[in-house]
């Protein structure tokens, strides 16, 4: 009990410190600093900005409501990693969901490390903890990927080292950006797995893709089954039924094509139009299953 009361004690000192206007840290040189760096300090929730930076996109309400019912049990056992601004103004670079759930609970406080860290470092470190985790979805890694590469300058093989995955592992994290966004979509909802992204990639073309997809949501189909499937539409015996498709896609009027991308990406599944010579058709949403309808349900209800 003696060393509990010794670490708060500790962290509400460096809290002083940090709070001092004649003794303002903003660089690892400056007076004060190794007292702080590697050191856990509680900072008020109210001086901490979310991380613009954060690939994570993604929140579950349900697992964040879960999180703070046990902080609110055992408390904060892993402290959130922030970087200094200025004065009583820090940044989040991991731990958001702690973050997210302590503001849940109307706490005052939370244990925190503090980095002195420029922009570029502030991106690298949440990009690479959150690769780490092991809650993220296929898509929310490939994003994280593909950020390290665009906006860090790093090469896959800098990559691998940094994030301790094969280089083989990162290319096919990477190649899954490749499918359509809906497809995409379902991958980061549960709906499909990496598996049948994977399988989906050797299809170039986006409409055959977004009608295996819904065979395999429809159907219920394995990846094994996909794979299977995927082979099938690739063997030029297929050609024939490949070119149909497109045919029938050739036939929509024009004012469809350039309205039916919206539907999909709003209501995340591929939406079928059916439009009659009289100019009269139908739309078809698709759902699979009670968690699905309520879903575009609430998408429904919050456009009125």
């Amino acid at each position: 009990m003696a060393k509990a009361t010794k670490k708060q004690a500790l962290g509400r000192g460096l809290s002083a410190l940090l709070n001092d206007p004649s003794n303002d840290i903003k660089s690892a040189q400056d007076t004060g600093a190794d007292k702080v760096i590697g050191n856990i300090v509680e900072l008020d929730l109210d001086f901490i900005e979310v991380n613009p930076f954060q690939p994570r996109t993604n929140f579950s309400e349900e697992s964040l409501r879960e999180l703070a019912s046990s902080i609110k049990e055992l408390g904060i056992i892993q402290p959130i990693t922030v970087r200094k601004l200025g004065l009583n103004k820090y940044q989040l670079v991991s731990g958001e969901r702690r973050f997210r759930a302590s503001k849940y609970l109307n706490l005052e406080t939370i244990p925190a490390y503090v980095r002195i860290a420029n922009d570029q470092e502030s991106l690298e470190m949440a990009l690479v903890e959150n690769i780490q985790r092991q809650d993220l979805d296929p898509i929310e890694i490939a994003l994280s990927y593909q950020r390290l590469i665009e906006e860090i300058n790093l090469t896959q093989e800098q990559m691998s080292e940094r994030v301790g995955k094969k280089r083989s592992t990162i290319t096919n994290y990477l190649r899954l950006l490749k499918l359509d966004p809906i497809i995409q979509t379902g991958m980061r909802d549960g709906f499909i797995s990496m598996g049948h992204g994977r399988a989906l990639i050797t299809i170039e073309d986006q409409t055959i893709q977004l009608d295996i997809y819904e065979k395999i949501l429809s159907k219920k189909l394995s990846v094994r089954e996909t794979e299977n499937l995927v082979r099938n539409h690739n063997t030029p015996n297929n050609s024939s039924s490949l070119s149909s498709t497109k045919e029938e896609n050739d036939a929509v009027p024009k004012y469809i094509k350039k309205g039916i991308n919206a539907f999909s990406e709003y209501f995340g599944h591929k939406i079928d139009v059916k439009v009659s010579k009289n100019g009269k058709g139908k739309i078809t949403i698709p759902f699979h299953s009670e968690e699905d309808f309520n879903r575009i349900k609430k998408l429904v209800e919050g456009a009125k």
